[in-house]
């Protein structure tokens, strides 16, 4: 995209209330074996896999600390940061599993709508105090960690990102 180009926050604040609703909606209708029950294409519960869901936006609000700093230097320090992570994938993988397994029993079916509704409010209000100027800067990223991260990653699209992993992981999930 163009920096000098308006980034449409209407369409990304809609992004995160659709998925906001979907999830109250998905919380509102599983019964109690279906949160248990294994989820599709992964070693996690679906209750596991839906906070992991949600788990998803409030990785956002650090990126987007991580992104701000990470733009205010040359380009090749993020290049080696994000390399030192790829590096790391192994262990990023176990501690993005077994934390998601941990975390759904403090945030679970009962809590983790409410948590997620203040995730995505407080991200809501970040985007529309964002710059356009701001939503242009950006980093590298691990393209190991996640099938959505590129090489290179505007905030924009980074406030963009949760709505993509966020219906990666609703597929996956092993509804009755």
């Amino acid at each position: 995209m163009d920096p000098s180009e308006s980034v449409d926050r209407a369409a990304i604040a809609a992004d995160l209330e659709r998925a906001r609703v979907s999830l109250h909606e998905l919380l509102d209708c599983m019964g109690a074996n279906d949160f248990e029950r294994s989820s599709s294409g992964t070693r996690w519960t679906n209750e596991q896999l839906l906070f992991h869901m949600v788990f998803g936006y409030m990785v956002v609000r650090r990126l987007l600390v991580l992104v701000r700093m990470f733009a205010r230097l040359p380009g090749g320090v993020s290049r080696v940061f994000a390399r030192a992570l790829d590096a790391a994938t192994p262990v990023f993988d176990k501690v993005n599993y077994r934390g998601s397994c941990m975390a759904a029993r403090v945030f679970d079916r009962r809590r983790m709508g409410r948590k997620c509704d203040r995730v995505i409010e407080s991200l809501q209000r970040r985007l529309a105090n964002e710059s356009d100027a701001a939503l242009h800067s950006g980093m590298h990223f691990p393209t190991r960690w996640d099938p959505f991260f590129a090489d290179f990653m505007t905030l924009e699209q980074v406030y963009r990102y949760p709505g993509r992993h966020f219906d990666f992981h609703r597929d996956q999930l092993a509804l009755g």
